[in-house]
């Protein structure tokens, strides 16, 4: 495990827009990045953290890597257990597997093609690739809706889109820096949002977020990025986000198997 050097959120002169104001939670937080179904990479990093902190996932638990099952799992456990209960959002790769769950002829070629595959081979449901007809696109989803466990689609299909404590608001993707934050499309905190990395907002609030792969987590003009692509570099980021305005961040740095 490795600390990252803490940053305070100074820089030489603000950009247009951005008014210089710190990131000040109400509550210190610790942010975890894209997962992809790296749970060697989840187990790591969860031992490193402060259990007394609250914990908030981006979202894209699956898809891509090997054990999206077992990592559904474990937040599953961790979003119910009696002490601080970590706070798990909804990605892009969720979206798609819900939508996979609702209509698998209209929506499964898409989602197989993204990742979906490992997601099925961890739930250990097979018979199915990204060229399969109608009847075998239902035939994996029901295997899938056997194959979870009790309770577990819906809390896929429960998972918030946000979470908020003072200025600090976390999403998946991308925020419209255009639109106040009570006012995001659901789109665009899943999906992203094309002026989300070019243009600061003018409100003082700050955006984490996952979805876009950067090779070193940042923290610049309201935006923090965390998502260090875990599935293929073996690289888990949290940012530490305390009220003093003090931002950090833990990575794993174990590479995981086959990647």
């Amino acid at each position: 495990m490795k600390l990252l050097s803490s940053l305070f959120n100074r820089s030489s002169g603000p950009k247009k827009g951005w008014n210089g104001a710190l990131c000040q939670p109400e509550v210190p937080v610790q942010i975890i990045g894209d997962l992809h179904g790296c749970i060697d990479a989840l187990d790591g990093l969860s031992n490193a953290l402060d259990p007394d902190i609250q914990v908030v996932c981006v979202g894209d638990y699956v898809d891509r890597g090997e054990a999206s099952a077992q990592v559904l799992s474990a937040l599953m456990a961790k979003t119910s257990q009696a002490s601080l209960p970590w706070v798990c959002l909804r990605g892009n790769h969720e979206e798609m597997l819900i939508n996979f769950m609702d209509d698998p002829a209209q929506n499964g070629r898409r989602w197989l093609r993204h990742g979906g595959l490992q997601t099925l081979a961890s739930f250990r449901v097979s018979g199915v690739t990204e060229t399969s007809g109608e009847t075998a696109l239902r035939a994996a989803r029901d295997a899938l809706r056997s194959a979870m466990p009790d309770g577990m689609e819906g809390w896929l299909r429960r998972l918030p889109l946000t979470w908020n404590s003072g200025n600090l608001w976390v999403v998946h993707a991308a925020a419209d820096p255009e639109r106040e934050m009570t006012d995001q499309e659901p789109e665009t905190l899943v999906w992203g949002d094309s002026a989300f990395l070019r243009a600061p907002r003018s409100d003082g609030n700050w955006v984490a977020h996952g979805h876009t792969v950067v090779d070193v987590p940042s923290a610049a003009e309201g935006r923090i990025a965390v998502d260090t692509g875990a599935y293929f570099t073996g690289n888990l980021t949290a940012a530490l986000c305390k009220p003093d305005g003090n931002i950090s961040f833990l990575r794993n740095e174990r590479r995981t198997k086959g990647h």
